[in-house]
């Protein structure tokens, strides 16, 4: 009788800990941000600037280690 208390006492535990469920909603509100920012890219097609932008930081990065020389 004292081992089923036992086994009793830790399943509600189990039950009452929401420490699990806080992390899965922070999970759900997570791929939600991707999502919704995937989208945006997509919908806005700023692949085109940023890679722009990128090249132009690297371009910019380059000539400064050249006059660094």
């Amino acid at each position: 009788m004292r081992a089923v208390q036992k086994i009793w006492h830790v399943l509600r535990r189990g039950w009452d800990d929401r420490k699990g469920v806080t992390s899965a909603e922070y999970a759900i509100l997570a791929v939600g941000v991707v999502i919704v920012v995937g989208g945006a890219i997509l919908a806005f097609d700023i692949n085109n600037p940023m890679n722009y932008a990128g090249q132009q930081i690297v371009a910019g990065q380059s000539s400064l280690a050249a006059t660094a020389r």
